[in-house]
């Protein structure tokens, strides 16, 4: 009876083992992927006004320390000119400058953002 409860933990671990070194190998190839349909699509720049800015916080504690890890991720959505709208992550330089209502000439490849240039 004993044996069988250690096997039970043991397949048990494997396969929780299987299933986080999947995800980790499927996120990979799906960050090769899109970084790879960025670099084939052309670079564009179009005419575009800021419609809204938004951060993403996440935040990372270690179980065995007091150390506490924040990131932050910056991310503007553009409307160009035929009325669709793309999210597109910026640094967090760019969020500072930018502002909703800015209209201007956005430059980007694919889900990759290059640049925005106001209006004078």
């Amino acid at each position: 009876m004993m044996g069988f409860g250690f096997s039970g933990i043991s397949t048990l671990v494997t396969i929780m083992f299987v299933v986080v070194f999947g995800i980790i190998i499927f996120t990979i190839i799906k960050g090769i992927s899109q970084w790879s349909k960025n670099n084939a699509a052309p670079r564009l720049t179009v005419d575009a006004i800021i419609v809204t800015k938004r951060t993403n916080v996440s935040r990372y504690a270690s179980d065995s320390s007091m150390h506490h890890h924040t990131s932050t991720t910056y991310y503007i959505t553009f409307q160009v000119e035929s009325g669709d709208r793309m999210e597109l992550s910026v640094s967090g330089a760019e969020y500072g400058m930018l502002a909703e209502g800015d209209c201007g000439r956005l430059t980007f490849q694919g889900t990759r953002y290059l640049g925005f240039e106001r209006n004078a």
